[in-house]
């Protein structure tokens, strides 16, 4: 099934080129990053199985996102040490994927975000 709207505000999706962050690698400054080699990058077990790929700088930076963003009542807060190193990314690359212009963040990170919310939601409920 092809995903055509963001998954969180429904904007129509725009293909746009990733640095290997899922986080940060929409960000001109990030392509630019990755083309100096100032990155490195890691595959993390961010939280309940969920997994991101980020720069050296989004993974130690994750915990700075207010638990409201993530929807956590209270001041739960998702942090470097919380997360489990699933693998280095040996030859990262510039790839294509899409993006949406609203909330400035690529697929993978917004499906991220709409999954975390519902086992969250879920979560506080029980």
């Amino acid at each position: 099934m092809k995903t055509e709207q963001c998954p969180i505000c429904y904007t129509n999706l725009e293909v746009k080129e990733f640095a290997p962050c899922d986080d940060c690698g929409g960000l001109d400054e990030e392509i630019n990053h990755f083309k100096n080699g100032i990155h490195k990058y890691n595959v993390y077990e961010i939280y309940n199985g969920f997994k991101l790929q980020l720069c050296n700088f989004c993974d130690v930076d994750f915990g700075s996102y207010k638990s409201e963003y993530w929807r956590f009542l209270g001041n739960k807060r998702i942090g470097y040490e919380n997360f489990k190193l699933v693998s280095s990314v040996d030859n990262p690359m510039i790839q294509k994927t899409k993006y949406c212009p609203e909330c400035n963040r690529g697929l993978k990170f917004l499906m991220f975000l709409r999954d975390l919310r519902e086992i969250i939601k879920q979560e506080e409920t029980n």
